[in-house]
């Protein structure tokens, strides 16, 4: 398996990125996924990762302003593996990730209203105001969010990839996590099914370098190809791939999506990337754990968008207007997305039990026996009193 993408070896917190060459950026603009796209196919990746961009920055203004509780885990210097499996998915292909979730949501097509009205707990919000950052879900678009249990979603995302081989379904689940929940049980115990059973799931490790605040150096025991290399121990097919750059997770993700596809096999990949702030805006110190220097260095030299550009740009696909006025578009939506957000109403009291157990919202749907009840009192009691 290929191991190019690998990370500068210097020491951890303080690596350096050099910009790769444009020979190697447009190596994989040949392979054959890649040369199907037109130049509007193109436009609207880079259009997909600046909407990304722009809003996760709308986010973190809000969220200084005291717009938002809880937690907010941004995607900004990640946006091209999102989009370049998202862009690949067909009709029984599905998603699942972790908590670091807004940048797949807006790929696969949610809005950015109501996105935004989800961080500011608004009934509006795609989760009514009750899932927050970590909890986008799009059903309807085959995204299955966003969770918050580190490493929880993994046994989640074969069970739906069970699900579509069980139905005979020609699809599989694409499930996204960290490198810091490579070290979780259930994550193992996932890997051996997959590879025991044949399941067709992909799972995309987005090695952002950090977890939690720890180096993946000093946290995880690996061998020389990368996290990615301990599939062989269940007998799955792995790859490393350089996320900065567009051509190349669309080429390798779609050798993982014909395996699924064709043969029910799984694969897990190995995203090398990067993010620009901590593990969360929480993380206020995640200066101390890396330098300023590595930061600037990813940040003029590997940018998933900047790298995009220039390559499009070579490409004569657009020109720098067209950029800038895709930027200020996106700039104008997320601008929208807030006001938006802060002129919705806020979940009513009435609404706190519902959402909680199907069977409650739908007692015609279950047939099972027995009595559900929230602190001594049935969710049909209407004498409730705020």
């Amino acid at each position: 398996m290929s191991t190019e993408a690998k990370e500068p070896k210097t020491s951890p917190g303080n690596r350096l990125y050099e910009r790769t060459s444009e020979e190697e950026l447009l190596k994989f603009s040949k392979d054959a996924i890649n040369k199907s796209l037109s130049k509007d196919d193109k436009i609207a990746m880079f259009r997909s990762m600046m909407r990304i961009r722009k809003f996760e920055q709308a986010a973190l203004q809000s969220y200084q302003k005291g717009k938002m509780g809880g937690f907010l885990h941004l995607y900004i210097g990640q946006e091209a593996t999102a989009v370049g499996t998202v862009s690949l998915l067909g009709d029984h292909d599905h998603i699942i990730t972790a908590y670091r979730d807004h940048g797949h949501a807006l790929a696969v097509g949610m809005g950015m209203k109501e996105c935004m009205a989800e961080l500011f707990g608004k009934a509006t919000g795609c989760s009514k105001g009750k899932g927050g950052s970590m909890h986008f879900f799009a059903p309807d678009k085959n995204y299955w969010g966003g969770h918050g249990i580190v490493g929880g979603q993994t046994p989640l995302g074969l069970g739906i990839a069970y699900a579509l081989k069980y139905k005979g379904l020609k699809g599989c689940c694409f499930c996204f996590l960290g490198d810091g929940a490579v070290n979780q049980g259930p994550f193992h115990e996932s890997l051996n099914l997959a590879g025991l059973w044949d399941i067709p799931v992909i799972y995309v490790i987005e090695n952002n370098g950090y977890s939690m605040g720890t180096s993946q150096v000093r946290s995880s025991a690996h061998p020389d190809g990368g996290l990615a290399q301990r599939a062989e121990g269940y007998k799955i097919d792995w790859d490393v791939v350089n996320a900065e750059n567009l051509y190349e997770v669309r080429a390798k993700t779609r050798k993982a999506l014909d395996r699924a596809h064709n043969e029910s096999r799984p694969t897990v990949l190995e995203f090398m990337t990067y993010r620009y702030y901590g593990h969360s805006i929480a993380d206020a110190n995640h200066h101390r754990y890396r330098t300023k220097e590595e930061i600037k260095s990813y940040q003029e030299n590997r940018d998933p968008i900047e790298v995009w550009k220039r390559i499009l740009l070579t490409e004569k696909v657009f020109d720098e207007d067209t950029a800038k006025a895709i930027e200020a578009e996106a700039r104008d939506e997320a601008k929208d997305s807030i006001q938006f957000a802060d002129n919705s109403p806020d979940p009513t009291p009435e609404d706190i039990l519902t959402d909680v157990y199907h069977s409650v919202d739908n007692p015609e749907s279950h047939s099972n026996e027995g009595t559900i009840f929230f602190n001594d009192r049935l969710p049909w009691d209407n004498t409730y009193q705020p």
